[in-house]
Formats: C-alpha cells, sequence, structure tokens
C-alpha cells in the first residue's frame, strides 16, 4: 500500500511527488573510450571529448559560433521547395516525419546557410546537420547548398562547407538524386568566378554526398576520426570478397592515400581556413592567425602542387594549386 497516494492530503502529496528540475543526460559516453564527461565540459571543448579526442557530433549554431569571428553570423533565407512531393508513406507520412525533424531540431532542413566574417574578411558558411533525418540531402538540403554557393559568388567571398550526411534522402527518390548534378553546377559557377570552396569532411560522410559536392571543393579537410565514403565498409567486403584494411574509410586513412588534403582538430579549424583564405584569395597576412596553422595550411597546398605534376596532363590540376 502506498502511504502517499492513500493518506497524505493532496496538496502535500503534489509537494513530495513533484519532479525536480534536474537536467537529464548531464554525462555523457565517450564512444572511444567509454569515458563518462559532463557535458558542459564538453560544450566548452567544442564537443572533444577531452582525453581521447574524440570527435562528437555539434550541433549547427554551435559549429557557427566558435568557427566565425566573436560567433556573430546572420542566417541566409533558402527558398522553398514543395513538400513531398511523391507523396512518400512508409510506417508514417513523410510530412509527419519533416514536422516531428523541425520541432525537434529548430531548422527547417538539414543545412543552414550564414554569412559572417573570418579573422576579419568576409566568408560564406553553409552547415549540413546530421541530426536532421541524418543529414540526408533532399530537395531543401540541395536548394540550401546551392544557395549558399550562390551567396558566396554575390558576395565575393570564400565559401566554406561543413559536410554531415548519411546520403541522398530515400522520401524523395529521384528528385534527391536530382540534387548531385544541380550542386555541381552551382559549384563550377563559384569556381568561374575564381573563388576558393573549403570542404571540411565530419563524421560521417558518405552516400551520395560524397559523389557530388563533398568531393569537389578546392581543399579537402577532414575532422579526426571522421568516416567518410560512398557505400558501407560492409557492403563493400561482401561485394570484394576481402577484409577491409584496419580504419578504412577513416580521415586518417583517407589522407594517407591522397583522398583529402589535411586532418585538422576542430579547435584548429578556424585559424586553418583562415590561412587558407588569405593565401587563396591573395589577401594580405592577417593579424591572430596561428604560425603553425599557416606553415600547415601552406604545405598542405605544396603537396597538392607536387602530386599533380606527377599525374598525366590529362588531369587538370586542383583549382588550390593554381591560387598558390
Amino acid at each position: 500500500m502506498n502511504w502517499i497516494d492513500n493518506f497524505v492530503r493532496p496538496k502535500i502529496r503534489s509537494f513530495l511527488t513533484q519532479k525536480r528540475d534536474t537536467p537529464e543526460n548531464l554525462w555523457v559516453k565517450d564512444p572511444e573510450s567509454g569515458e563518462m564527461v559532463f557535458y558542459r565540459d564538453l560544450e566548452a571543448n567544442q564537443w572533444v571529448v577531452p582525453n581521447s579526442g574524440y570527435h562528437m557530433k555539434i550541433k549547427t549554431a554551435d559549429r557557427l559560433k566558435t568557427f566565425l569571428d566573436d560567433g556573430h553570423y546572420e542566417t541566409v533565407p533558402v527558398p522553398s521547395v514543395p513538400v513531398d512531393p511523391l507523396k512518400f508513406r512508409d510506417q508514417k507520412k513523410y510530412v509527419d516525419r519533416l514536422r516531428e525533424q523541425r520541432t525537434k531540431t529548430g531548422q527547417e532542413d538539414s543545412v543552414t546557410v550564414a554569412t559572417g566574417k573570418l579573422y576579419g574578411r568576409d566568408i560564406t558558411v553553409a552547415v549540413q546537420d546530421f541530426d536532421f533525418m541524418g543529414g540526408s540531402l533532399g530537395m531543401a538540403a540541395g536548394q540550401g547548398i546551392i544557395t549558399g554557393l550562390e551567396t558566396a559568388v554575390t558576395r565575393k567571398t570564400p565559401f566554406v562547407l561543413f559536410v554531415a550526411s548519411g546520403g541522398a534522402r530515400m522520401q524523395e527518390g529521384v528528385l534527391s538524386l536530382m540534387q548531385m548534378p544541380r550542386t555541381t553546377v552551382a559549384v563550377l559557377r563559384l569556381r568561374e568566378a575564381g573563388l576558393p570552396f573549403f570542404v571540411v569532411l565530419t563524421n560521417p560522410t558518405t552516400g551520395g554526398v560524397t559523389a557530388s559536392y563533398a568531393m569537389l571543393g578546392d581543399v579537402h579537410i577532414a575532422e579526426p576520426g571522421a568516416m567518410i565514403g560512398f557505400a558501407g565498409a560492409r557492403v563493400i567486403e561482401q561485394t570484394i570478397r576481402e577484409k577491409l584494411p584496419k580504419g578504412f574509410q577513416r580521415s586518417e586513412y583517407l589522407y594517407e592515400h591522397g583522398m583529402v588534403d589535411m586532418v585538422v582538430h576542430r579547435h584548429n579549424l578556424r585559424p586553418t581556413i583562415g590561412s587558407l583564405a588569405s593565401i587563396l584569395t591573395k589577401g594580405d597576412p592577417v593579424d591572430g592567425l596561428n604560425a603553425s596553422a599557416d606553415s600547415a595550411a601552406r604545405a598542405s597546398l605544396r603537396e597538392a602542387a607536387i602530386a599533380a605534376e606527377g599525374d598525366d596532363e590529362e588531369v587538370a590540376p586542383p583549382a588550390a594549386v593554381h591560387a598558390e
């Protein structure tokens, strides 16, 4: 018999049984080491586990605030697109899934476009958020990428894209796949304008995204330990009937095999991209840049130039090499 329910008067009962306003999930488990880390410490460290260095997912707002000067930025409106043109339904309607995701994340879709300054220079940034339906590429996300690229062309600024995606959005079928050529054309327009395109590959970057804009940058930077690839490792193993090497599809493996230009810790992304933007736009040196980051940026471009010289003459070298 519960004495609270049966013998305590209602006002006292409500006082005894009310829930405390204690936040949930105060501690976060490191997927790599199993260490429990207080979430405020993670937040202060840009969601990088202090001891193991494991890079956890970071929210769009936090990414923009830590990357741009003084955390100030302005979001760029993305043109609306048709909602659920295929009237798709699996266990629930696609429109219901979208509504749930928008409520959960506070975003209209997986891509957010913003403008701000990086070491005093104007820059355009787009962030793909994995929390919104796995960062999947649909019509709205594709339009977001295109809007970001067009904004950079209009404002004559470098364009930085933080990628995190599981691939094409199945609920939009062929309309999702059409975003691959559409975004590719927008990248070509940015290149024709002579503006640099920096791609930051985060965990995970997979599927159709890696077959389009995610691999079309002038400089490809990867966060440590990020999974980057087209098909999943198990699918590849079953297809080739061989065991894949250790660390396959991880940032460090791709760097060793020339698939990305550099692997950069999240804390160093800001000075590294700031240095690269200064180099590729042939601008004046910027005060406050980390000297080691500037040296690493220049070394990466030199390595890319050397690698390009060893390729066949028919293969065009990356735009970043021309801009050194």
